[in-house]
């Protein structure tokens, strides 16, 4: 049996979710949408219409598993209510990201640390996702000491409203910026998410911490986070420092055929991935801009990464794929 709640299924990444589930043909029994303003509205699901339930109202003994997409307060109010009824729950927020004792998952990567005695699992950064399904490779055979990054974050990255006001802005129907710090319409905006005390921004602070709960906790990762006027995909322009010396050729042999990856990388045909080609509706990690070179006897890798930070591995496919490998353990 896999009875399935999703809270936050009317949100554009519960959307996807949604959409990634019948893609994929997740089997399900039944399935809860829940939500609190959205309870009482409807959302198509393998061809039903889905009535959204008030979460405040439901019996969180019936699922086997929860998604909570819906933010991080939703997951400090929610999480243990579904985990004290028996139910295992995958967490899309930062809430329970940086707890030692909460696995922090891209299946490719470290899937092996879910067991069946794990009830809680995050979510990671959409950023860090496409990050990191690069890196795995690259450090396993060349050795990273360091990452600079600087992120090219479409507006989908803040939902819905997000897009409706670049959306706006770009018509000439309005030029508030509510959800942005600063008009995103013709604009570059140095700043996704709120500013810390040591100058970075969160969503910059995450591509460190989460890079070191994944993959290596002695890989430093210094970064600059982008909103762009682009209405769907991220893209990160990527500089490694590694220990052993790379050629472009091995780094390209490396990366081509690596599941979830997608290498586009031909300077003489000018080809190379973007957001617009690259990022809608796709669940692969495009690659390309691959490079090598020595810095001051120094060996770096410099990269161009773009992916789907919503339906794909951002978002709604890496969810997906961890709830398969907890039912897939489970089952075992």
């Amino acid at each position: 049996m896999s009875k399935l709640a999703i809270v936050g299924a009317s949100g554009l990444v519960g959307r996807n979710l949604l959409e990634q589930l019948q893609k994929r043909e997740f089997k399900i029994d039944e399935i809860f949408l829940l939500g609190k303003k959205s309870a009482g509205s409807s959302i198509n699901f393998l061809n039903k219409d889905c009535i959204i339930e008030d979460i405040d109202k439901f019996d969180f003994n019936k699922p086997d598993y929860a998604i909570l997409s819906a933010g991080s307060e939703v997951a400090r109010d929610y999480a243990n209510k579904f985990i004290e009824s028996d139910c295992k729950v995958l967490d899309m927020s930062s809430y329970f990201r940086y707890e030692d004792d909460v696995p922090l998952i891209i299946p490719e990567i470290n899937g092996n640390i879910i067991s069946k005695k794990t009830n809680l699992v995050a979510n990671p950064n959409c950023s860090t996702a496409q990050l990191l399904m690069i890196l795995d490779h690259i450090h396993k055979e060349f050795g990273i000491e360091s990452v600079m990054i600087t992120t090219f974050q479409a507006v989908s990255g803040a939902g819905e409203q997000g897009i409706k006001e670049l959306e706006n802005q770009s018509q000439s129907i309005s030029t508030i910026s509510n959800i942005f710090s600063k008009t995103i319409a013709g604009n570059v905006i140095p700043q996704c998410d709120k500013f810390l005390d040591n100058g970075f921004t969160k969503e910059e602070m995450k591509l460190d911490w989460e890079t070191k709960k994944i993959l290596d906790e002695k890989i430093h990762v210094t970064s600059t986070c982008v909103r762009v006027p682009v209405i769907n995909g991220h893209s990160e322009s990527v500089f490694i420092k590694v220990r052993n010396e790379a050629s472009r050729s091995s780094i390209i042999k490396l990366l081509e055929g690596k599941e979830g990856i997608k290498v586009i990388d031909d300077p003489s045909k000018e080809a190379f991935p973007t957001a617009l080609e690259n990022a809608n509706k796709t669940s692969d990690v495009y690659v390309g801009r691959i490079r090598a070179s020595k810095i001051n006897n120094e060996d770096w890798i410099s990269c161009w990464i773009v992916a789907d930070n919503v339906f794909g591995k951002g978002a709604a496919l890496n969810a997906v794929q961890i709830l398969e490998l907890m039912k897939k353990t489970d089952e075992n």
